[in-house]
């Protein structure tokens, strides 16, 4: 039997229904906003695999392309491997829920999502997580949960949730919020250089709707739960980490003297080695918990550290940034390179520019765009000193280089003052740590060397949080290892007037406000700090770019000339290009676009596309060539691609007999407008562009 419940979110109700779609599944939902329609289903194994120890959760997002009246292009003609914004809509809903499920259960748990329709107004990323959390909810697997999620907007000052597409792209920030009715939980976005304060109006603005949803999910919950499922609690043996700590907790303290990475891990990886030859024969098939038993009591020490004497694993205190290092110009054949170093992460930011024709072509549910600034995040395993996999981006690389890309796309020039395509590329080379972040200050920099006209540096910094009950320490600039043993990872990055990109996950079950306003302001003081260390190797963008960059150049001109340019069949544009040798790219809305590595044939390309769309007015003088005679007269071409008619009695101050007399084919010179008629039709003379005959000179 179908049952549903309704909730008003802004303009429009969200729909939750079940018990038809998918009853084999746990629990199956479907969510509605518009007429945007999203379905998700979870399902948990009843058992888990022999020596696990962890908790195997898998959430696949995919965009139906039927879902928005459209067939697949290319041969194959149907759904293939998920687009890279599938796998960041699968990393969004994720990162909410997997806090939310209680320790000890370790049977895995799979969340499917498919979106059935689209209306390409409202946007389904937000309700693949309400969808989510509904099905968990009701399927009887135990989960702490609902979680609620919006996405929130600001429009001429005024503050929207769940905007549309149309609205986001007028909006200065765009967020997606997710939370529980107690506390925000997860966070994720961009924005156009807002302020720490706006930014905390943004969040709290979204928890007040998100404790709306998680009310309506708590009610449909009521009438749709199927009973919890029984599964085996996964325990620690006491026994064995009562020996661990007897035998080897002062080992484990002393780690906190050894703060380079790699000697650390060393050190911590032969206290595992050593207790566990110790304690194998006493505790045979419970070997697989030693590693997780002194993982627990290094981010016991670690933490109590923090908290009580404000010294983290690496020495530092609380609001220390680790030193920075900075490379530019680094790759004499890249258009621009840089090196950002801070402490043990290191980024190569190297950029390409290209021309229009380079841009990205995207093809989502809502129509085709294209993207102008892609940012690309390597993460290969050498960076950590391990070896691996490598070859194509996982979900990780993705979901990095999207927030990286995210953080720098408002610093991005318009098309009027920078017309390149930009592709950036981050290499990271050593990683301790906030990878993403050193991508954005590697890109800033990287594009100021390729002098990339910017719109002010971007600098990026990730946070951490220690909590224990009321205390907590906030961290800045955190290592890999407290991101592991911490309870927040909180990146924001901006300029030195706002924020231009903010990512948020909380692993316990929400922090106060209080707390994300100390963190955005430390946090602000971290990436001032770090802006200056930027400054003080690359103030601005370079003045020259390098002389291996395209050259190109952009005009604007009326929209409904653009036929003129492109000509019937692309003739007179192709003409052109054949011409000139530059290439050319008009827009819809009048941007014509010449490339080339010849400043010369970019000049020639646009003074002929200037000549196609400018209207000649009587008494314009041009510099005409001879293209057509006539016995009444000669048709010169005054303009690219424009001629008049210069009448036989118009040719010369003396009177012509023969036009040959007087003009040939190709013949160069000044020609006058004198008329144009109502088709516009162009007469024109040579004779007023000449000087009064000598005098006794035969006018006839």
């Amino acid at each position: 039997m179908n049952s549903e419940f309704n909730v008003k979110i802004g303009k429009e109700e969200i729909k939750f229904s079940t018990g038809y779609l998918a009853k084999q599944a746990d629990g199956s939902v479907l969510v509605g906003y518009g007429e945007t329609l999203v379905f998700a289903s979870v399902v948990a194994d009843r058992s888990v695999r022999e020596g696990q120890d962890f908790f195997p959760l898998t959430v696949d997002y995919r965009e139906k392309v039927y879902a928005a009246g459209k067939i697949p292009g290319g041969f194959i003609k149907r759904e293939s491997r998920p687009s890279d914004r599938e796998i960041l809509v699968c990393r969004l809903t994720d990162r909410p829920l997997r806090p939310l499920f209680p320790d000890g259960f370790i049977n895995e748990v799979q969340v499917i999502i498919y979106v059935l329709s689209h209306d390409k107004q409202n946007q389904p990323d937000v309700l693949a997580i309400n969808a989510a959390s509904a099905a968990l909810s009701i399927s009887g697997i135990p989960f702490r949960g609902p979680v609620g999620a919006v996405r929130v907007g600001r429009v001429n000052g005024n503050w929207i949730v769940n905007p549309t597409f149309e609205e986001v792209a007028k909006s200065d920030i765009d967020l997606v919020v997710a939370g529980t009715e107690k506390a925000v939980t997860m966070i994720e976005g961009s924005s156009k250089c807002v302020s720490e304060e706006e930014m905390l109006h943004a969040v709290e603005f979204a928890h007040e709707n998100i404790k709306t949803i998680c009310a309506a999910q708590k009610e449909f919950a009521k009438n749709n739960s199927k009973p919890e499922i029984e599964y085996t609690v996964f325990t620690e043996n006491e026994e064995l980490k009562s020996a661990i700590r007897k035998d080897y907790y002062s080992d484990i303290e002393a780690l906190n003297e050894v703060t380079d990475k790699k000697d650390r891990e060393k050190a911590f990886a032969k206290i595992v080695e050593r207790a566990a030859d110790s304690f194998k024969d006493s505790f045979e098939d419970y070997m697989g918990q030693v590693h997780g038993i002194v993982d627990g009591f290094d981010g016991e020490i670690i933490r109590r550290r923090i908290l009580e004497q404000s010294v983290r694993a690496d020495g530092r205190g609380l609001k220390d940034i680790r030193p920075i290092d900075i490379v530019a110009g680094i790759l004499p054949r890249a258009h621009g390179s840089a090196v950002f170093t801070r402490g043990q992460t290191q980024s190569l930011g190297v950029t390409t520019l290209g021309s229009v024709t380079d841009a990205q072509r995207l093809d989502n549910l809502e129509g085709e765009s294209s993207k102008k600034f892609m940012l690309h995040y390597h993460f290969p395993p050498f960076s950590v000193g391990e070896t691996g996999k490598t070859g194509g981006s996982g979900r990780r690389e993705i979901g990095h280089g999207m927030l990286a890309e995210r953080a720098l796309e408002w610093a991005i020039p318009d098309d009027t003052n920078f017309p390149y395509t930009i592709r950036q590329v981050s290499e990271i080379l050593e990683s301790n740590g906030s990878s993403s972040m050193a991508t954005v200050c590697s890109g800033s920099l990287s594009m100021f060397n390729a002098g990339v006209p910017l719109k002010a540096a971007v600098a990026g910094i990730a946070m951490g949080l220690v909590l224990e009950g009321s205390r907590y320490a906030i961290l800045s600039d955190i290592l890999g290892l407290e991101d592991h043993l911490g309870d927040m990872d909180f990146k924001v990055a901006g300029t030195k007037d706002g924020i231009t990109a903010f990512q948020l996950d909380i692993k316990v079950e929400g922090i106060t406000t209080e707390i994300m306003r100390d963190a955005l302001n430390q946090a602000k003081e971290g990436r001032l700090h770090i802006l200056n260390k930027m400054n003080e190797v690359l103030p601005k963008p370079a003045e020259q770019m390098s002389p291996y960059a395209p050259k190109m150049l952009s005009i604007k001109i009326d929209p409904d000339k653009i036929g003129i340019v492109i000509g019937s069949g692309g003739k007179v544009i192709k003409k052109i290009i054949e011409d000139t040798g530059a290439a050319l790219n008009v827009e819809d809305d009048g941007t014509v676009t010449a490339s080339s590595d010849s400043q010369a044939a970019i000049d020639n390309a646009i003074r002929i596309v200037k000549g196609l769309v400018r209207d000649a007015e009587v008494g314009d003088v041009f510099e005409g060539v001879v293209k057509k005679i006539m016995d009444f007269g000669a048709f010169v071409e005054y303009l690219p691609g424009k001629e008049g008619l210069v009448h036989i009695s118009n040719l010369d101050v003396t009177r012509v007999r023969n036009v040959t007399d007087v003009v040939a084919i190709g013949d160069k010179f000044q020609v006058k407008v004198v008329k144009i008629d109502k088709q516009g039709r162009v007469d024109l003379s040579r004779k007023d562009c000449m000087g009064k005959p000598e005098q006794g000179e035969n006018k006839e």
